[in-house]
């Protein structure tokens, strides 16, 4: 958090270029928790295997976890086109277009 409120607080910085550091620390996050995904999930097949191999659990928390992962990647790149700003400009542009038609 505080790379990110050393970026926003900065008043030297460009509305681009803040912008701009903000998806990088976005992305950097994302990349975070995939790793520590992966490194759990592998920790966690391992201890079910190894414990009670005849009995599977482990997939439950990954399946569960893995949801949230899928969440927060969408977040992450496709951020502003679903729904975002990009969107409500475009849907603006149509509605302006379609009152002047009229």
């Amino acid at each position: 958090m505080v790379c990110r409120s050393r970026v926003t607080e900065n008043p030297d910085l460009s509305v681009a270029e803040r912008d701009a550091r903000q998806q990088v620390h976005g992305l950097r996050r994302f990349y975070h928790h995939l790793v520590v995904f992966a490194v759990v999930s592998t920790g966690l097949a391992a201890i079910n295997l190894i414990a009670s191999p005849a009995r599977l659990w482990f997939y439950w928390p990954v399946l569960g976890w893995g949801v949230w992962l899928v969440l927060h990647a969408s977040g992450t790149f496709a951020r502003g086109r679903w729904l975002g700003a990009e969107w409500e400009e475009r849907k603006i542009k149509q509605f302006m277009a379609g009152k002047s038609v009229e």
